[in-house]
């Protein structure tokens, strides 16, 4: 091991289910030298996926909790810092979407879920981890927007990925004194185990991957990218 992340430490979220994004970011992250906390709600998710980078020679941290809630994430974030000393970057990946119907077909739980888990997950372990990053010299906070335009049946989605948008411009102006980095990366159609089962394509040559995904976000998170914040990078395959 070793490589654009070596002595960094790296709290990745939303790392659960096998063949997802979270999955492959921790890996990749692990493999350039990274020390990880990966946390989710699912503890039997937690444990494989921590087994998996174990048995590759990784430093891994398994943190369940649910990140729509402020006392669990400042427990998530507290022992990262307690087990490493240190939070370097943070990746948010938490949500995806669970809902996909009609705006007029979405109730208030359905809209209060969705922007819960795309959004206010982001906003939680951001807010968690800025004063510990702006009091330990800087950071880099990476988040999940989407590619392309809004599509029907997904009004809270939408709604939840466009305030990620937001969201990282605020943050990073707010970071930028503190030498705290703020971008996103946009994902088109990816090829994650939960895509390939729902839509079932006939032909992925024009979806980005897994590691296409998590070598932008590898980049995003090294010193190769010092100098940029507030922006959003498309990794889109060969879909625009």
């Amino acid at each position: 091991m070793g490589g654009l992340l070596d002595g960094k430490i790296a709290l990745v979220t939303g790392v659960s289910n096998d063949g997802q994004i979270g999955q492959s970011v921790a890996r990749v992250f692990a493999h350039h030298g990274a020390g990880v906390g990966i946390a989710a709600r699912s503890q039997k998710n937690l444990e494989a996926r921590a087994k998996e980078l174990e048995a590759a020679g990784a430093k891994v941290l398994a943190l369940q909790g649910d990140l729509t809630d402020e006392t669990q994430v400042g427990q998530v974030v507290e022992r990262m810092v307690a087990h490493y000393g240190r939070i370097h970057i943070l990746v948010n990946l938490a949500g995806g979407l669970t809902r996909y119907k009609a705006a007029v077909d979405h109730s208030l739980d359905d809209w209060t879920a969705e922007i819960h888990n795309n959004l206010l997950t982001a906003f939680l372990c951001s807010r968690a981890v800025f004063p510990h990053m702006r009091d330990k010299g800087g950071g880099c906070i990476v988040n999940f927007s989407r590619a392309g335009r809004p599509q029907a049946n997904m009004v809270a989605y939408n709604c939840a990925k466009a305030a990620i948008e937001a969201l990282t411009q605020t943050l990073a102006l707010e970071g930028r004194d503190a030498k705290i980095r703020v971008n996103a990366v946009a994902p088109g159609l990816v090829d994650t185990a939960s895509n390939l089962a729902a839509m079932k394509p006939k032909d992925l040559t024009k979806w980005a991957t897994r590691e296409d995904i998590a070598r932008a976000v590898l980049f995003l998170a090294s010193d190769a990218a010092n100098g940029i914040t507030g922006q959003t990078l498309t990794v889109a395959g060969w879909g625009i």
